[in-house]
């Protein structure tokens, strides 16, 4: 009988054994049949959930000793992605490898060419190896796709089809994982491997104590908690169905027997989740409360996203969480870039995608008002507390103002649960501390234009403007493919006047989308004048002009004063002397605005002279901004007392070195 895969999933397989309940839009899979000989036809088979093995049919593979099943292993493991020579060597010797290592390795892949047959491919690509598996199964791809199922059916609170889910993924482990392999791989994918089946057992634990059935998993979970006792989540899975079968004292004893465990063995308190339920037990709750639904504040998603394929992926891979290696270390990403050039949708984007790994619910704060000024973090404290279910809380409550009890509330509310969170147009460290969680669990993406210490050791993406291929598809999907492909050559002017920032490219599309009787060369005429470019630039309450300027207002009134004379600087990089002739300061105060504009975003550190001093450039649009009266852009801002424009300039006379 022939099963089809989903088409998303690679190398799915019929290797579970329930007949239960039904999955809507999933097949339902009958038992495994066995064949009493080995045909051409049979599917391959791959388990790792145990020995590591292959079979076909009911004929298993003759692989013999533990380093042919550590490369088939990894080979499984890397799904589809090459597994390099040196990290084969890694897995196979550790740090001493033999001289022949690259033969024998070849040797292995030869080996397991032979016993897997054509429709297995095994390809050399430099600098390794890569394994297709065609339409074979395997069975940690199969677990990790009815887990998915499972705890989305637990979100949304279908115990009875999530614990069913869940009990099929755990009855494909067969033992202890990759059982027959090397000590080096074991040491590098069986902690996340079994993290991964823990937490499915206690998702199916919680599917089971949501239907009542306490007493039937009392059993097990107290030999569960002897054999983890660290486990906190199993601990307080424990307590509840104790508690629920009306052995309150015994629920008070698994709590404190655990609390002295973790202070004796790791030196920590109980977390959030065993404290949650120890009250629970004390006020007599025998009820469980009711289930609430997982926030999920995300803006909607931008339809014009373009240009940024490879941030967006490298994102996708650091949010995702990685059980075992590191799992302790905060993931914090920040994306920093100029005003307009697409921190937010970038984010906002990264965050939609990602949102599988996170059961837990997913938050987005905006760390700014309306007009640009930072918000209170206690007033972003309270918006996140009520989002995550917090109750009798607004600006009369009687902790609004105290920063302290909330920063309290918020990470006892987050502790140990799977979030991501996405903290948009930070200004600081100081709004910026209060508001991360203290669970590693959490993944916290941060936008700013500003470096944040807070965010030391984070992932920092910068963005610069987008190259014109990328320019011009954006544009085409903010005005509509028809109108730009008929007009190429205003498309290319309009496209150049932008200069790569995706916010005026959003507002030059939306302004001819909103006036179908303008062409695009109208829209590029009158963008061709420079010094009414930014004043076009603008379209309700988006407005290049004024994201620009706000930055500034975090400048002197003396440095801010300085800025009108940038432009005389041209296009080209320029030094530190160069800006210090213009402003009439001299190299090291000239060097101080230029390094503040830098930690705004409104200047590029685009290289080095031939001395190892740093070069600068101005972006052709924030150009523009300093020739114009910056008191439109700043508000309060001032030019009085700027020197002359005709400064007279020097050469640079020095040759570019730019920045790797």
């Amino acid at each position: 009988m022939d099963h089809t895969c989903r088409p998303d999933v690679v190398s799915i397989s019929p290797l579970t054994k329930s007949s239960r309940k039904d999955v809507k839009n999933e097949p339902s899979y009958p038992p495994r049949v066995f064949i009493t000989e080995l045909t051409t036809g049979a599917q391959m088979e791959f388990r790792l959930l145990g020995p590591v093995e292959a079979s076909r049919g009911n004929t298993v593979a003759a692989l013999s000793g533990s380093k042919i099943h550590t490369v088939l292993a990894a080979l499984l493991l890397a799904r589809g992605r090459v597994v390099s020579d040196a990290r084969l060597s890694h897995l196979l010797w550790g740090w001493s490898p033999p001289a022949t290592l690259n033969s024998q390795i070849y040797t292995y892949v030869s080996r397991l060419r032979k016993q897997l047959g054509p429709d297995v491919e095994i390809a050399r690509q430099q600098p390794g190896y890569v394994l297709r598996p065609g339409n074979s199964s395997i069975d940690f791809l199969e677990f990790e796709r009815l887990d998915r199922l499972g705890r989305e059916a637990l979100r949304q609170r279908d115990y009875e089809t999530a614990g069913n889910l869940l009990r099929d993924a755990l009855e494909l482990w067969r033992g202890p994982a990759l059982a027959n392999v090397t000590e080096f791989l074991s040491e590098v994918e069986i902690p996340q491997l079994d993290d991964a089946r823990a937490a499915t057992l206690e998702n199916r634990i919680e599917a089971d104590l949501a239907l009542g059935r306490h007493q039937e998993i009392t059993a097990e979970l107290t030999g569960l908690v002897t054999r983890h006792p660290t486990r906190e989540k199993l601990r307080s899975q424990l307590m509840l169905a104790l508690h629920r079968s009306g052995r309150q004292s015994d629920a008070l004893h698994a709590y404190h027997h655990g609390r002295r465990i973790l202070a004796d063995e790791l030196g920590v308190d109980p977390g959030a989740e065993l404290e949650a339920a120890y009250h629970i037990v004390l006020r007599g709750e025998r009820t469980p409360p009711p289930a609430t639904a997982a926030p999920a504040t995300l803006p909607a998603d931008t339809v014009a996203f373009t240009g940024r394929e490879d941030q967006l992926a490298s994102l996708c891979e650091l949010v995702r969480p990685t059980p075992g290696r590191d799992a302790w270390r905060p993931r914090r990403l920040l994306i920093t870039g100029m005003p307009g050039i697409g921190k937010t949708a970038l984010a906002v984007r990264a965050a939609h995608a990602s949102t599988e790994h996170f059961p837990d619910g997913q938050l987005y704060a905006d760390l700014r008002g309306p007009d640009g000024t930072p918000k209170d973090p206690c007033d972003v404290l309270l918006r996140l507390l009520r989002a995550l279910g917090e109750t009798g809380l607004d600006r009369e409550s009687h902790i609004a103002d105290d920063l302290d009890e909330l920063v309290r509330r918020y990470r006892t509310r987050t502790a140990g649960k799977r979030l991501l969170l996405v903290l948009d147009n930070a200004s600081g460290d100081l709004q910026l501390g209060p508001l991360l969680p203290g669970s590693p669990d959490i993944a916290v993406i941060v936008t700013a234009r500003t470096p944040l210490t807070e965010t030391v050791g984070a992932h920092t993406t910068v963005l610069g403007p987008l190259d014109d291929a990328a320019a011009h598809e954006l544009l085409r999907t903010a005005a509509g493919p028809g109108r730009i492909d008929a007009a190429p050559q205003a498309a290319r002017e309009i496209v150049a006047h932008c200069a790569g920032l995706p916010l005026a490219l959003r507002i030059a599309g939306a302004r001819l989308a909103a006036r179908p009787h303008w062409s695009p060369d109208r829209l590029a005429q009158r963008l061709a004048d420079p010094r009414t470019r930014l004043l076009e630039l603008r379209l309700g309450d988006l407005d290049v002009q004024r994201s620009l300027g706000r930055p500034l207002e975090g400048l002197d009134r003396p440095s801010r004063a300085l800025l009108g004379r940038l432009p005389l600087l041209g296009r080209e990089p320029f030094h530190a002397a160069a800006a210090g002739v213009a402003f009439g300061t001299g190299e090291a105060a000239a060097e101080e605005v230029l390094e503040q504009l830098v930690d705004l975003s409104m200047l590029d550190l685009c290289g080095i002279d031939r001395r190892g001093l740093p070069l600068y450039q101005l972006h052709p649009l924030v150009r523009l901004l300093f020739q114009g009266p910056l008191e439109d852009a700043v508000g309060s801002g001032s030019l009085s007392g700027s020197a002359p424009r005709s400064t007279p300039l020097p050469a640079p006379g020095y040759g570019l070195v730019k920045a790797g």
